[in-house]
């Protein structure tokens, strides 16, 4: 059987630049799109040349070899000619292989936003892409607003997507720009709109404001729609736009789709897909999305015993796939819900080899529930986990030990005469029998901890170096005055390595010390050559 051919075009560096708090840098922009490269994505749209100065110089070049670097703009202005018109030239001197103008599909926007005809926007569309043509672009049109457009004036929408269609443009998508059309609409339409437009010439652009986003994309693709846009972990504005990072694997993994249909991603580039989300996350300085589908950490995680216990035996009884085929893994979480199936999961997972038999097993997982009935969660803080189970069943060195620490936070006024918050922090600590002390100064109490602890810890110091907290989250787990505070932690090396460590306490400086504490060790017992050597 043959299958039919899906193509991906990829927004994420336009419309998911409109995302609040995401502007990329020119070589943000430059490695986003190398991504995207590699991935397999066949369309990539780079921005919009002439809108702001990045943009512009992002196109003063291609920045794909295998995918179809694509430039957006808005169609001829109303009352001006293609030379006249600065958008259009801009849009034409970018170095793309492809341009995507975007045009006004519903006859309200027409009248209210463009203050334009319904013949002057035809004839916009109509010109816009026979210029991209005879300047041997491939031309395609976001006609926004259809789906809305098409419930007010079938009829315009439709000669909007005719007229471009008869101008020559490769590709006709429909967009759902305010994200309010719901799956058995998008289904309804589609089909209406390919008795004009045949679906080989059709794409799908779907927002995200009813969740319906990823939905609305696979409805369309089965109503008869052959391309689909996306952006990297749906982002976007508002609600976002349909995540590729959802879509890609249910393409390429569901027999519904995959039996009918292939992408331009392989499956090589498929097990990389877990890397690629959370490398942009890390681009956008940001925490990825622990409960993203198949790329979040949690996509796999099981917390309930029974369940743990299912998948131990058999994976398949409670994951819809596997995890190693998106590059992610399988984990059991360990918790007061928790059963020894689990613990020995986790404590495979960690390279600990114990006997389902080991009555080691029944103290460590005690002491486990203990301790998150105290506060502790160690779902969320598995390097803590490891160091626990590790120091009751296997071994960690004693790699230094803390005397005590003290923290100053002092206000005053700075020789400039401005107001300022200073931490101090001295931290006391033994190794290898000799005594260091270490006082640093720091943007907070925990920061000041975190430098003074890691500033002097001898001939260990080197295997520290790398480290680097990157996130840091407190909540208070019941209230009054003495309250316990959790505090977790997130560390990452410079391998890209990335660990959670976890602190309870009464006092929050305390419950962060402890987290920190742990956070050095993880890495210690990574990183040095005893702790290999035990491992191997």
């Amino acid at each position: 059987m043959t299958k039919e051919r899906l193509y991906l075009f990829d927004t994420t560096l336009r419309d998911g630049q409109q995302t609040p708090g995401i502007d990329f840098s020119l070589e943000e922009k430059a490695a986003v799109a190398a991504m995207l490269d590699r991935l397999g994505i066949d369309y990539v749209e780079g921005g919009y040349p002439g809108a702001n100065p990045a943009d512009t110089e992002f196109f003063q070049r291609r920045r794909t070899h295998r995918a179809v670097f694509t430039a957006f703009g808005m169609t001829k202005r109303a009352g001006r000619s293609v030379d006249n018109d600065p958008g259009m030239q801009a849009l034409l001197q970018a170095d793309s292989a492809a341009i995507c103008f975007v045009a006004k599909s519903w006859d309200y926007h027409v009248r209210v936003a463009l203050g334009a005809t319904n013949e002057e926007n035809l004839q916009g569309i109509r010109e816009s892409i026979a210029a991209a043509k005879a300047a041997g672009r491939e031309a395609m049109l976001d006609c926004e607003h259809f789906f809305d457009g098409f419930k007010a004036n079938r009829d315009y929408a439709l000669a909007c997507a005719k007229t471009a269609l008869d101008a020559g443009a490769r590709w006709i998508v429909l967009c759902d720009t305010n994200g309010g059309t719901l799956p058995d609409e998008i289904t309804e339409i589609v089909r209406d709109v390919i008795a004009v437009v045949p679906g080989e010439k059709l794409g799908i652009h779907a927002h995200n404001d009813t969740g319906n986003a990823v939905a609305n994309s696979l409805a369309a693709v089965d109503a008869g729609v052959r391309q689909i846009q996306g952006t990297l972990n749906g982002v976007g504005e508002r609600c976002g736009n349909a995540s590729l990072t959802t879509l890609i694997p249910t393409l390429m993994l569901k027999p519904a789709y995959h039996e009918r249909f292939e992408i331009g991603v392989t499956r090589e580039a498929l097990a990389t897909l877990t890397d690629v989300s959370r490398a942009f996350d890390e681009i956008l300085n940001r925490t990825p999305d622990r409960q993203a589908p198949y790329v979040g950490a949690s996509a796999f995680a099981t917390k309930a015993g029974i369940h743990a216990s299912a998948i131990v035996k058999e994976p398949e009884t409670y994951e819809h796939v596997k995890p190693e085929e998106i590059g992610n893994r399988r984990r059991v979480l360990v918790s007061d819900q928790a059963g020894r199936s689990n613990l020995l999961a986790e404590l495979a997972r960690f390279g600990l080899k114990v006997d389902r038999k080991d009555p080691r097993l029944d103290g460590l997982l005690a002491d486990i529930k203990a301790r998150e009935a105290a506060g502790y969660a160690y779902e969320a803080a598995d390097a803590s986990l490891e160091l626990l189970a590790r120091r009751r069943l296997g071994h960690v060195p004693d790699f230094f030990e803390v005397e005590g620490f003290r923290v100053d936070v002092e206000r005053r006024y700075n020789a400039v005469g401005d107001l300022v918050t200073v931490s101090e922090a001295v931290v006391k600590v033994k190794v290898n029998g000799e005594r260091r002390m270490s006082v640093e100064e720091g943007n907070g109490p925990v920061n000041a901890l975190d430098r003074a602890l890691r500033k002097d810890l001898g001939d260990l110091s080197s295997a520290i170096e790398d480290l680097e907290l990157v996130d840091f989250k407190v909540r208070i787990l019941n209230g009054g005055t003495e309250a316990v505070t959790r505090v977790l932690i997130e560390s990452r090396d410079g391998e890209g390595n990335r660990w959670f460590t976890v602190g309870v306490s009464p006092n929050i400086i305390d419950a962060s010390f402890e987290a920190l504490v742990d956070a050095v060790v993880f890495k210690l017992v990574k990183t040095t050559p005893e702790m290999q050597a035990a491992a191997e």
